[in-house]
């Protein structure tokens, strides 16, 4: 026998499909039915063809239509030209417009604007078009027209809304992806700097091994390890000094005092701790550390002006670990930080990138970013 969901996770379920396009289309619907049941009585009597539980039905039927607003709109708005000439319906017409509006766009609702108009104006033409819908041509279309115009022009501007949404959300995707970009191109120069000097360092002993070694059985050996030194040190200086211009290394512990420094002229107090064990640490983790704090300390500053900021950095067995600390002000400072809200991916991109995990959260009051990447120190 199968298990019922746990209640959890039921609600987790409902959440998640209450904020879905489509449980907003099932609302939509809904609401729709509901406006035209209060046409049930009337459209009874108009028509004694159908009851009023006859009529209740084919308007629900013509209602569920709207589910499918977003994928068909043309089926909903076909649907409501049907119920307007056989049933003088005239809600579901404004649905179907304001769906074609926001989903196919200006053009499309233009069209089916004026398509709108013309079929009415036949249905006007035809005997039976209830009085009280207009008994002139000039009383049917301050009533006809104003209906669609308005239904389609505010889904014409819901479309547009959506667009600079997702013109938005594109755009903070391509920052993103930039910032990433530029921190890998940063992590290259860390290491084309730090390494770079070991390879040269390696090749330039090679060779005087090789001196020393003078026709010896492994002078060979040790010359053929220099040539190996200086291509590697010329295949770094190919993939990363001709992609991106030269920049300084990032410092790395030593330069922790000057970043607290200028963060507490900036008003904001900071309590630096550094694990004596983190300073055996390779320069390009140092230069990971460094460049997490840095970020961090500038989001504190920008954010939550003025409050007391907590640097940890501690070694726990093979780990270390990053914990920048600071509570969250009251209300928004005033004017607004100016942020690209690229320094999260910028921090991710360096920590994942020598494989640690980075995560920023609020946590009882206070916003906390949280670094752990391996120290490669011997155990």
């Amino acid at each position: 026998m199968p298990r019922l969901p746990a209640f959890p996770a039921l609600r987790r379920r409902v959440d998640r499909w209450a904020g879905s396009p489509r449980a907003l289309d099932v609302v939509a619907a809904l609401f729709a039915f509901g406006l035209m049941l209060l046409d049930v009585p009337g459209l009874a009597r108009a028509d004694n063809s159908l009851t009023g539980v006859t009529a209740t039905l084919v308007l629900a039927g013509g209602a569920a239509t709207l589910v499918l607003r977003r994928r068909l709109p043309w089926l909903p708005y076909a649907v409501a030209l049907g119920l307007m000439g056989w049933l003088h319906e005239l809600t579901m017409i404004q649905f179907a417009l304001y769906s074609i509006g926001r989903y196919r766009g200006r053009r499309a609702a233009v069209l089916a604007t004026l398509l709108y108009v013309a079929v009415a104006y036949g249905y006007f033409l035809t005997p039976g078009w209830p009085a009280e819908h207009g008994e002139t041509v000039s009383d049917f279309l301050s009533l006809v027209v104003p209906i669609g115009v308005l239904a389609a022009g505010v889904g014409i501007a819901a479309y547009r809304q959506d667009l600079v949404r997702a013109l938005e959300v594109q755009r903070r995707e391509a920052a993103a992806r930039q910032a990433v970009q530029e921190e890998r191109i940063s992590v290259g120069r860390d290491v084309h700097d730090l390494v770079g000097r070991e390879l040269t360092v390696l090749a330039v002993r090679a060779e005087v091994l090789a001196v020393r070694a003078g026709g010896e059985a492994h002078q060979k050996d040790f010359e053929e390890l220099a040539d190996t030194a200086r291509r590697a040190h010329l295949m770094l200086n190919e993939t990363i000094v001709r992609r991106a211009d030269r920049g300084a290394a990032t410092p790395g512990l030593e330069g922790l005092a000057e970043l607290a420094g200028e963060t507490e002229r900036m008003g904001s107090p900071v309590a630096l701790t550094v694990a004596e064990e983190a300073k055996a640490l390779s320069p390009l983790r140092q230069a990971a550390v460094h460049r997490v704090v840095r970020e961090c300390l500038t989001n504190a500053a920008k954010h939550a002006p003025g409050l007391p900021v907590t640097v940890a950095i501690t070694v726990e067995g093979a780990g270390l670990r990053i914990e920048v600390r600071n509570p969250l002000p009251k209300s928004p400072p005033d004017p607004a930080p100016v942020s690209t809200g690229t320094g999260l991916f910028s921090m991710e991109e360096r920590v994942t990138s020598m494989g640690g995990t980075l995560r920023a959260r609020r946590e009882d009051g206070a916003y906390v970013v949280t670094a752990t990447l391996p120290t490669g120190l011997a155990s």
